[in-house]
């Protein structure tokens, strides 16, 4: 407890580190406030119907994501999704077309236009997503949920409600840029991981009100047992973040001064994780799982029956055919994203090489074998983390508490607070401490 009292004391110190984080904060305090503001016309009084669409499902794991704006009618109710979905389909559209490859190997330059073009299909999705949102709070809420004007002059509810999401939208991406660029930590990350966590207080609550107000098997000690698994989930899922495959890698000596002087080679290695593909396997899952739940609505019969059975998330159709998406998509987003040809080709130019494997094609089948082998073992517990919060329910956990058990929710928020560390950390190494494998004493900064 001394140590931690210790190190905020230390960040308070640093200027720039203590500036930043209190933007940080800030800014994600501005975003939770325009959550809680409803769309012009509707009444927030009467979202009953809309809050148990909401409750359970897929809508209700991206209601988690927006901080319950979605089940508010808030203007902020499609969140800072849409930019998530641009950010996908431009990396993936990156694979086949050659003009955002170029992008990619441009540098800064590339990489602004590459956020412009994300920019702009971000509005593009938003003017998909937000009709559909609108049509739905139209026909699922009560007349008496709209106020008299909204009523009378349907097409300007349309028109203001449109606007006003998308503006929305387009503030959030703002803010998280903002974040990025003069606060701490990656901003879009940590927007999604604010929203997942402003669930957190309601979803436990309501999970002890369950246990033992309302007397639910277990009472006291079925909560205690139930935050001891979390935890031991919350541990499984830094294991999964962290865990790397190192691959030792040797540098040859080289020579300077005209041969004059020797430098020893030295010895690294190519840190390989053993889930490259991070949650984005589970993003895609997803997003593919919503089509059994869209086709068992327009199917009949035994075809209605099996759909109805894929769109439910604790089933157990669901959870095997979304574990096996989760490693397939595994496999495909690490394929696309580390390049071990790149990597050996690097090695290659820096006079570097793996013992025993010849550089070049050699040691990327190399490496592109070792990536394949640990995959499969990061796959599968990936795969395992994503379907606890359906063998959660089955334990008699409400659902909105079976959530934070795994899935996208817990990876996100584990993997976002992990890089927001890391870099706080590494403030203050670089301002307080002359060397870890020294002294690690403090030094005066100058700030």
């Amino acid at each position: 407890m001394k140590n931690f009292i210790s190190t905020i004391k230390d960040i308070w110190k640093i200027e720039e580190l203590r500036n930043k984080i209190l933007l940080t904060l800030g800014l994600m305090a501005v975003y939770r406030f325009m959550a809680q503001i409803p769309l012009p016309g509707v009444d927030p009084t009467q979202l009953s119907a809309l809050e148990n669409q909401t409750s359970d499902g897929l809508l209700g794991l991206l209601n988690s994501f927006t901080g319950g704006a979605f089940s508010q009618a808030s203007i902020m109710a499609l969140g800072i999704m849409p930019y998530i979905s641009a950010s996908i389909v431009v990396q993936l559209m990156g694979i086949a077309i050659p003009y955002l490859q170029k992008l990619q190997k441009d540098g800064e330059s590339g990489r602004k236009k590459i956020t412009q073009i994300t920019r702009w299909l971000t509005i593009g999705i938003t003017m998909v997503q937000g009709p559909a949102y609108i049509t739905n709070i139209r026909s699922i809420l009560p007349e008496s949920a709209f106020l008299p004007e909204a009523l009378l002059s349907p097409g300007m509810f349309w028109f203001s409600a449109m606007v006003i999401l998308t503006s929305g939208t387009i503030f959030a991406m703002w803010l998280g840029e903002r974040i990025t660029e003069k606060g701490i930590g990656n901003g879009i990350s940590l927007l999604i991981m604010i929203g997942i966590i402003a669930r957190f207080p309601t979803s436990f609550m309501q999970e002890l009100v369950s246990k033992t107000v309302n007397g639910g098997a277990g009472g006291i000690m079925m909560i205690l047992l139930e935050i001891v698994v979390w935890f031991l989930v919350i541990l499984a899922s830094v294991l999964l973040v962290t865990a790397v495959r190192r691959v030792g890698v040797q540098y040859a000596r080289r020579s300077t001064a005209g041969d004059v002087k020797e430098v020893q080679g030295s010895r690294q290695y190519i840190p390989l994780k053993l889930n490259s593909a991070g949650v984005m396997p589970i993003i895609f899952a997803q997003a593919i799982m919503f089509i059994p739940g869209a086709l068992a609505q327009k199917a009949e019969g035994a075809y209605q029956a099996v759909g109805a059975s894929f769109a439910d998330i604790n089933g157990l159709g669901y959870n095997i055919l979304f574990a096996l998406l989760i490693i397939v998509f595994s496999y495909f987003y690490t394929a696309i994203t580390v390049k071990t040809n790149e990597m050996a080709s690097a090695l290659k130019r820096n006079n570097g090489f793996v013992p025993g494997v010849r550089p070049g094609d050699d040691t990327d089948k190399f490496l592109d074998k070792i990536l394949s082998l640990i995959t499969f073992p990061g796959s599968l517990f990936l795969a395992l983390l994503a379907i606890l919060p359906a063998v959660a329910v089955q334990f008699g956990i409400q659902q909105n508490w079976a959530l934070f058990y795994g899935g996208t929710s817990l990876i996100i928020m584990v993997g976002v607070a992990i890089d927001t560390i890391q870099q706080i950390n590494s403030y203050l190494l670089n301002s307080h401490y002359d060397g870890l494998m020294k002294s690690g004493t403090k030094r005066k900064s100058s700030l």
